[in-house]
């Protein structure tokens, strides 16, 4: 058995890597073509984009699994059933609960694992990638400055260059308009030629002008319309052999975001945070409900001054009230209460939907929590079909257990996110919404277990076939009766 146990762990390992790797890097791709407008033409370095993409890696190992453990036992077994090895060790006695013992044993270790990094390493992953992707999408574009085209993306400064050389640092008929100055009054630099260069330390762009002209608006009060408050603006002309000009590069730069500001979400929790932070959302919306009445109540007492939250006492009181009023006092007693009566309206419905709101991040912080049950979970049964499946098709290769494979896991998906969409909205809970697609999974497990157990040809395409031909037959046969 032992010889028998590291046969089948040999062959299943390995497809299981390739299979793992190739989805994490499929999902990596997706990623990466949904993302690739906010990151090219932004200059960064090529050690910004493999740190995304390690975080964005250990955010798809929680899915990766099942699907890796799916495949890999639909291939291993699919094999197994075609070279008839399965038969083979089944007539020799042992039964396929045995056969499976060293698999599922393995895929007890990889759901442990795949819990393991959901709660730990998932978390920390979510928190320094998407703080990273927001860094990266709030980037300047890299610093570009096309010949003939008026650049504006360094603040406060325009450039214009006629033309660059082959060597792309000497420049010919250069404008540079400067905005730094209060007022929005320009200052206006033209030169026939220079040369532009990165200082040393990345931090400036520089520009070595030569033979070129200053204007400067220059602002003047003039003195004899001082006293009507009047203005003129006058134009300052300038000439120069050399002159250098530097601009600050420092907001190209990545700016980094401060983490703290989203550890406390829904995903970048573990368990155990999670716990604390449903048991405190819940103890709130209680709190807030409790309050809602007492607030109304107490409200009544400017309306009526004399009540002391007793309903009783409130009702013996009523005749007091009851006095002959002229027209004009029935008018404002009418106006005061549905003027009282709309603000209370208003009240009870800015409660209900923060009632709402906070009952909605509640249940996102409640799916979270299942869902790093559920993914585990998910390995476990999707192995206990996949293995089954496999023996009942007998058929190897890839082809087959592939499209196999992902139509299993494309329901599964399509079930599960359906009831995440339901249980965000409150129309199922979201211990139902999250575990339905498990439950529909561990049905089909148990089912397929059972007939791979009982030697079943339920996928026998010459058995249905036959069946075919049978209905067929019974069809011709009554309509013959008829005729």
């Amino acid at each position: 058995m032992k010889k028998v146990d590291s046969f089948i762990l040999k062959y299943y390992i390995g497809p299981f890597l390739i299979t793992f790797f190739v989805v994490v890097f499929v999902f990596l791709m997706q990623f990466f073509w949904k993302y690739v407008d906010e990151m090219v033409g932004k200059g960064l370095e090529i050690t910004t984009l493999i740190q995304l993409l390690v975080y964005m890696s250990f955010t798809f190992f929680p899915m990766a699994l099942p699907l890796a453990i799916l495949l890999s036992s639909l291939m291993l077994f699919g094999n197994m059933g075609e070279r008839y090895e399965l038969t083979a060790l089944k007539s020799a006695g042992i039964p396929l609960h045995r056969i499976m013992r060293s698999l599922i044993i393995f895929t007890v270790i990889c759901a442990a694992f795949g819990f393991f990094i959901a709660n730990n390493l998932v978390p920390i992953a979510n928190l320094k990638a998407k703080t990273l992707l927001m860094d990266i999408r709030q980037q300047k574009p890299a610093l570009s400055i096309d010949e003939g085209i008026f650049y504006n993306e360094i603040d406060n400064y325009i450039i214009r260059i006629g033309k660059k050389e082959s060597d792309n640092q000497t420049i010919h008929d250069v404008l540079i308009y400067d905005h730094t100055r209060i007022n929005n009054y320009t200052t206006l630099t033209y030169a026939k030629t220079g040369k532009m260069f990165m200082s040393k330390d990345k931090r400036f762009l520089v520009f070595h002008l030569k033979d070129g002209f200053i204007y400067d608006e220059n602002f003047r009060y003039s003195e004899e319309r001082k006293t009507k408050k009047a203005h003129e603006i006058s134009l300052l002309r300038g000439t120069f052999k050399e002159q250098q000009m530097c601009f600050d590069l420092s907001s190209f730069a990545l700016q980094r975001t401060d983490e703290d500001l989203y550890k406390d979400s829904y995903e970048m929790l573990n368990v155990n945070q999670l716990d604390t932070m449903i048991d405190t959302m819940r103890h709130k919306i209680q709190k807030g409900k409790e309050a809602i009445g007492s607030n109304l109540l107490s409200s009544m007492k400017n309306f009526y001054p004399k009540y002391n939250d007793t309903i009783a006492q409130l009702a013996d009181e009523v005749p007091l009230i009851v006095k002959h009023f002229t027209a004009a006092d029935t008018l404002s007693m009418h106006q005061y209460a549905l003027q009282n009566a709309r603000e209370h309206k208003s009240t009870v419905e800015f409660n209900y939907m923060d009632y709402n709101s906070q009952n909605k991040l509640l249940w996102r912080y409640e799916i979270e929590w299942h869902r790093k049950y559920a993914l585990s979970v998910a390995c476990l049964l999707l192995f206990f079909i996949g293995a089954p499946l496999g023996a009942i098709i007998r058929k190897g290769g890839i082809g087959i257990p592939l499209t196999t494979c992902i139509l299993i896991f494309v329901f599964y998906w399509v079930t599960s996110t359906i009831g995440e969409r339901m249980s965000r909205l409150g129309i199922i809970t979201t211990s139902v919404g999250m575990w339905i697609a498990s439950f529909i999974l561990l049905i089909l497990g148990i089912f397929l277990v059972y007939k791979a157990s009982k030697e079943s040809r339920l996928l026998d395409m010459e058995i249905w076939m036959k069946q075919l031909d049978r209905i067929k037959n019974i069809g011709l046969v009554f309509k013959n009766r008829k005729k």
